[in-house]
């Protein structure tokens, strides 16, 4: 019983340990790879303080430092996925009567460049019926495998690859000025289109697949987050409705991903919805929210899926989204910058904080929201 003890005394330093690890700010791959598993090391945690108490007598002050560290260490695991469960507020609002011609559905789907199970995916693919299709970790086979769909999605922007970052990208809608660009190697796309929906409104869309941070592939993190944080700069000086789509090889709870987002000003739609943990598809404990659909402020939100699996270590992921009125939106977006700053500022006075809204909005905008905050 004494060796037990020891056992879940060592494994509670270590999963304390792996917590604290991601908090260095090192692009070396030990420092970023454990913060993909946070709700595994909650779980673990969970369970080691729960076994230790029915099991030990906790009286000595080594028991109980221990079970205060183990708290406090689950305390903080609890804050940082807290966002993605369901009883978060959402940052992306719900569609409530959305007209089809400003809807736009995604599907994104890593298909294991080694995996044969063609039939699977179009298969899956046929029965989603997505306006567009983005197919990832393509090769020549997998790009022999889809021409199909062609005649479905006569738009298209086609990038197979043998090195696993292959692109396939399909289309009903029409796209515009698509780019295949290379941001930070020479042998890892990226694609940037203008897609027009049916309501003839135009939307900006990227689709990315950069490195991982683990041996044999990457590392380092240093190009993931550069062509990351590229894009979010990019989005950020971008007017347009915009989506970013793909496997970003990053959890959404990461510094990298939290930045991104906080720089683009995108939104993600599984906060406040759940973590729709798309990898590991063959390991059921080891599963992380890797592929990723972020959108601006001017979508709301249709639907949202993970999908079957068709032998990749990867799940699809669906995402349908309505287009709002851009007007509307803006609207809304200057209402969620004056909420920020009363925020920041409710301990000063009222005078200041009014300051603040106005540096922001135009007089005849902060008239229109003055009364929300009174």
């Amino acid at each position: 019983m004494q060796s037990f003890k020891l056992f879940l005394e060592t494994l509670g330093f270590i999963i304390t340990l792996f917590t604290i690890i991601p908090l260095v700010k090192n692009d070396y791959w030990v420092f970023r790879v454990f913060e993909y598993p946070r709700l595994q090391k909650l779980l673990i945690n969970l369970a080691i303080i729960v076994v230790y108490i029915i099991l030990f007598k906790i009286s000595s002050f080594f028991g109980i430092a221990f079970i205060i560290l183990l708290s406090l260490n689950a305390a903080f695991l609890i804050y940082k996925v807290y966002s993605f469960t369901f009883i978060a507020k959402k940052t992306l609002l719900n569609a409530h009567k959305p007209d089809t011609p400003n809807q736009i559905s995604i599907i994104s789907s890593n298909v294991f460049q080694d995996n044969k199970n063609n039939a699977g995916c179009l298969k899956m693919l046929h029965a989603n019926d997505p306006d567009i299709i983005l197919l990832l970790e393509t090769d020549d086979f997998w790009y022999k495998s889809t021409e199909e769909l062609k005649e479905k999605y006569p738009y298209q922007a086609l990038v197979p690859l043998e090195n696993t970052y292959g692109m396939l990208l399909y289309s009903k809608l029409e796209l515009v000025d698509t780019e295949v660009r290379y941001l930070v190697d020479t042998e890892i796309p990226s694609i940037k289109t203008l897609v027009k929906l049916a309501s003839g409104q135009n939307i900006r869309m990227y689709c990315l697949h950069p490195t991982p941070p683990v041996p044999g592939e990457n590392r380092y993190s240093t190009e993931r987050d550069k062509e990351l944080l590229m894009v979010a700069k990019e989005v950020k000086e971008n007017n347009l409705p915009t989506i970013v789509v793909g496997d970003l090889n990053d959890v959404a709870w990461s510094y990298t991903t939290e930045l991104f987002t906080k720089i683009s000003g995108l939104l993600d739609p599984r906060i406040g919805r759940g973590f729709y943990n798309t990898f590991h598809a063959w390991y059921p404990f080891l599963r992380f929210p890797l592929d990723h659909v972020f959108c601006s402020t001017d979508f709301k939100l249709i639907r949202l899926a993970r999908l079957d699996n068709f032998s990749s270590d990867h799940f699809p992921i669906l995402i349908t989204l309505y287009s709002t009125n851009r007007k509307l939106q803006h609207s809304r977006r200057n209402l969620l910058q004056m909420r920020m700053i009363w925020n920041w500022h409710r301990k000063k006075s009222i005078k200041k904080c009014l300051n603040n809204f106005l540096i922001i909005l135009s007089f005849e905008n902060y008239y229109n929201y003055f009364f929300v905050f009174i």
